[in-house]
């Protein structure tokens, strides 16, 4: 037996050897910069809790913080025409899709969801920046023609939560589309008499500003949003001069009487219950008595089951 090999060299490896940490433990900071854990992220709604800037977070994790108890059921949504152009540029527009599919775990960049808010039944609609910048596609403007049918249906607030870079460009015309279709989407909600609520995260531009982004009863912002049509260094690189202070972010909206409020992302679901209760005639909410919405841990799986539910009846 030979006592170096065996015990001091392996003994030596273990202390000295590089340690395997997980990629996703840590997430930086767009804004400060700061290294957030990823359990205190979450529970924060992915909002940096060292300079509160509002950072992306996907449909799903959105609705288990609005809804009670984190429970919704999804509305189903056609499947439009894949590939309608044979568009390609570096990459097949469907290798595109695959992608984004494989790395946000959704079929496209909305989901459309029913449930209560305090109480209230809802139906609710938010996009996905992360699935190919939340593009303005076929399936979007589907989407929200299936979210303000079930609303009028069964005589429901629409609450929807945009975050695009505009209209999605592989599918041309047909995307552009979806802005008059959209809009008469929620000229239906508007004559059914129901309240269309839009909450405008970062960022929401182009052909979405456009259209059903800003055509809301109520008017809600994050805080530090860029909403806009055309950028502001487009802008300044066609008019050639600097751009106002905090231009086209969602306070510089708020001042110039574009939006009603701006609210921070942990007081968002309180200020709908307020909103929503207004709207729909019912006296104001008490807080203490609202149930509360889920956890990441309560909320895990439990939406496939209400789902069920829903397809069945």
């Amino acid at each position: 037996m030979n006592w170096i090999t065996n015990y001091v060299r392996p003994r030596i490896n273990s202390i000295f050897s590089r340690r395997e940490m997980p990629e996703n433990l840590w997430t930086k900071c767009d804004e400060c910069g700061t290294m957030l854990f990823h359990r205190e992220l979450a529970e924060n709604l992915n909002v940096c809790g060292n300079c509160d800037h509002h950072m992306g977070i996907t449909p799903r994790r959105r609705f288990e913080a609005l809804f009670d108890g984190g429970i919704f059921a999804e509305v189903p949504v056609p499947m439009p025409i894949a590939d309608p152009l044979q568009f390609r540029d570096q990459k097949r527009y469907p290798d595109r899709l695959r992608a984004a599919q494989k790395a946000t775990a959704e079929p496209e960049a909305m989901l459309v969801a029913e449930g209560e808010v305090g109480r209230t039944p809802i139906i609710a609609a938010a996009q996905d920046f992360s699935f190919m910048g939340g593009s303005m596609g076929m399936y979007v403007g589907n989407a929200i023609v299936a979210a303000a049918t079930r609303a009028v249906e069964r005589r429901r607030p629409l609450v929807l939560f945009s975050a695009a870079g505009g209209a999605r460009m592989q599918e041309g015309i047909l995307s552009l589309m979806q802005m008059p279709r959209t809009t008469v989407a929620v000229e239906m909600v508007r004559e059914a008499g129901l309240p269309y609520i839009v909450v405008l995260t970062h960022p929401t531009t182009g052909g979405v500003t456009a259209s059903y982004a800003m055509l809301g009863d109520i008017q809600i912002a994050e805080p530090g949003a860029l909403i806009c049509f055309a950028g502001p260094r487009v802008i300044e690189q066609t008019i050639r001069e600097k751009l106002p202070e905090g231009f086209q972010r969602a306070e510089y909206l708020l001042d110039h009487g574009m939006l009603d409020r701006v609210t921070h992302r942990k007081k968002l679901r309180e200020e709908l219950i307020s909103v929503i209760r207004m709207l729909t005639h019912q006296p104001p909410p008490v807080m203490g008595d609202l149930p509360a919405p889920g956890t990441p841990e309560e909320t895990a799986a439990p939406t496939s089951a209400p789902a069920q539910e829903s397809a069945e009846k």
